[in-house]
């Protein structure tokens, strides 16, 4: 259910949606628990009550050893840049996990531009497209100034956007905006700002975005089933990349952002 300024409003249903959360959460770290040195859990958020959504991230990182939350882009056409989760972006910082921002599978907007081709839509490019731009609404709408030690991690290599930031940064000088970033949006990027291999299976691309990224901001991921596992970890060691950078890449990134 929505108001009539579009913000979505709490429902009896917004408030249930705790309940199989909590069920989903303890099954899943009974699961870690058999098999602690294979798996780590993130919590997958009630965003549609933000107030629940940050008790559950406490619960779920403090008592449960999760290590982060994701989330599948939009809450029923509400963005993370929205004020009602100013809550949930200090309680990240506080509890110092990071937050996934993954694709999402239902569309917000009707682009014109995929009518007609739906070989658009999805993993092809969409997916990429619609969550590189609510990234970059957490850029532009300050949420990184606000909570400089929070953490998004974008999976695809970032969703188009670590080659695209000096174009970024170029046209934001031609901006004229009433709340100016603290920093240039590029510089975002590789600080509070990571992302993963997932679903990128050039070893060049890999290599472009630790160039343009640096090296401790790349992190291995699978995208299984889209892509098989065996081509994930071939565009990781075919890069033209030190070794130790490879090493970074496969695990000692994700050790220190998730605190393994």
């Amino acid at each position: 259910m929505s108001s009539r300024t579009g913000a979505p409003t709490p429902t009896s249903l917004d408030w249930s949606a705790t309940a199989p959360g909590r069920t989903a959460y303890d099954f899943l770290a009974r699961t870690i628990a058999r098999h602690p040195t294979r798996f780590r859990g993130f919590a997958a958020l009630p965003l549609q009550d933000p107030a629940a959504a940050v008790t559950e991230l406490a619960r779920c990182v403090e008592h449960l050893g999760f290590r982060g939350a994701l989330v599948n882009d939009h809450t029923q056409g509400r963005y993370l840049d929205d004020p009602g989760y100013e809550e949930l972006w200090s309680a990240l910082e506080q509890l110092r996990v990071p937050l996934y921002l993954h694709p999402g599978s239902l569309p917000r907007d009707d682009w014109h531009v995929m009518r007609g081709r739906p070989e658009m839509y999805g993993a092809s490019w969409s997916w990429q497209a619609e969550t590189g731009g609510h990234a970059m609404r957490l850029v532009y709408a300050g949420v990184f100034d606000r909570h400089p030690a929070a953490t998004l991690i974008l999976g695809h290599l970032g969703e188009f956007l670590p080659f695209q930031r000096s174009r970024t940064d170029s046209r934001y000088r031609s901006l004229r905006v009433d709340e100016p970033l603290r920093r240039m949006p590029s510089q975002y990027f590789g600080s509070n700002i990571l992302i993963t291999t997932s679903g990128v299976l050039a070893p060049e691309a890999v290599q472009a975005a630790v160039l343009t990224m640096g090296a401790d901001a790349v992190m291995f991921a699978v995208d299984y089933p889209y892509e098989v596992t065996a081509d994930a970890v071939a565009a990781v060691a075919k890069a033209a990349l030190p070794s130790q950078v490879r090493e970074k890449i496969a695990h000692l990134n994700a050790r220190r952002v998730l605190g393994i």
